[in-house]
């Protein structure tokens, strides 16, 4: 039975180089300019880092914006998932519209459906710098989320989840 016994111990090593490579990739978070391992399920957000820095390059808070006190989104984040789960609370769709983090970091959608949601990992988000969100453990910890639509600036209701 030293047959099953190396064979048992082959198997053991597989598994862990297959694990260790998936670790690797993980806290790498990026697969040669892919902002994330897997593809955003919404074909708008797929695109490499290199475009969403170059995006976020052109844009700029629009501190100046008036202020809405219409709820139109809420968002959860998950600091081990590293993204933001936000939901479109209306009933339009937005065309256009810009995500900011802390005032700094942006994504640009070009849609969001109406009552939907979108996943947002933190490495879509960059500020005019190029370098992308995260919150270092702690170091950078999400102070607020706004949309900016039409001209205004809406505050998002996010929850640490």
């Amino acid at each position: 039975m030293k047959g099953d016994k190396d064979m048992k111990s082959y198997f053991a090593i597989i598994c862990g180089g297959f694990f260790l490579v998936a670790a690797f990739l993980t806290l790498n978070g990026c697969v040669e300019g892919r902002p994330t391992i897997l593809p955003n399920a919404d074909s708008n957000l797929r695109r490499n880092s290199t475009e969403f820095a170059a995006d976020a390059a052109k844009r700029s808070y629009e501190a100046d914006a008036p202020k809405s006190n219409l709820t139109i989104a809420r968002a959860q984040y998950n600091l081990m998932e590293k993204q933001f789960d936000m939901a479109n609370l209306t009933n339009w769709d937005w065309k256009n519209v810009e995500v900011w983090v802390n005032q700094k970091y942006v994504v640009a959608l070009p849609q969001f459906a109406r009552n939907s949601g979108e996943a947002l990992n933190f490495q879509l988000f960059y500020d005019n710098e190029g370098h992308h969100f995260a919150t270092n453990w702690g170091g950078n910890p999400v102070k607020s989320v706004q949309i900016y639509a039409d001209g205004k600036m809406y505050d998002v209701v996010a929850t640490l989840q």
